[in-house]
């Protein structure tokens, strides 16, 4: 197979994945902007959790609240979990490296705050103990899995979101988890600021 066969594929199989999973996953997904818009406008904030390419998503998202996402507006309060070196590597040194999300829920977490714990499987230990933690705290949860949501299914409480991207393929989830993120931050700014003039 040439390069530009192959990559015709990659793009047509993610847009099949896109397409197969919008039905199923709108609901959640809107589910989960309500839940953040409601702690964000009552003085809470997002925390957010993963490992790997799902620690880039969180960076993204939070980047996009604390910033902007495609509109002016106040900066709002989301802190990724997988930025600071110091503590991840002191954490995972002094206890484990399935501790290193749990530890920073437990010691900034707030009741009313919401806990974004993203893991492709839904088997990452370090971001299961994250829920746990934020369990704890009187948090709620907004969980992005795929491959049928691992063990975090289990975890998830009444009041709490699962987005789970029905696909087994790790690309293909990481790719709707960020098309997911993007609905998020838009659908906060529209909750907050209304729809644009030149919308319809």
């Amino acid at each position: 197979m040439d390069l530009i066969t192959r990559i015709t594929q990659q793009f047509d199989e993610s847009i099949a994945a896109k397409q197969a999973a919008t039905e199923e996953l709108a609901g959640p997904i809107s589910e989960a902007i309500e839940l953040m818009v409601n702690a964000l406008t009552n003085g809470g904030k997002v925390l957010a959790c993963g490992n790997g390419g799902s620690a880039g998503d969180c960076q993204h998202f939070a980047a996009e609240l604390v910033g902007r996402f495609e509109r002016e507006r106040p900066g709002l309060a989301a802190i990724a979990l997988t930025t600071d070196s110091s503590a991840l590597t002191a954490i995972g040194n002094d206890y484990s490296f399935n501790e290193i999300f749990s530890k920073q829920v437990a010691a900034i977490g707030q009741p009313g705050d919401v806990l974004l714990a993203i893991s492709t499987s839904g088997n990452s230990k370090n971001v299961q103990m994250a829920i746990e933690a934020a369990h704890a705290r009187d948090m709620n949860v907004v969980a992005l899995t795929g491959k049928g949501g691992g063990q975090m299914t289990q975890q998830l409480k009444e009041g709490d979101v699962h987005v789970c991207v029905p696909h087994n393929r790790t690309a293909r989830i990481q790719e709707i988890h960020l098309l997911s993120i993007h609905c998020i931050c838009d659908g906060i700014d529209l909750s907050l600021l209304g729809e644009e003039e030149n919308e319809s």
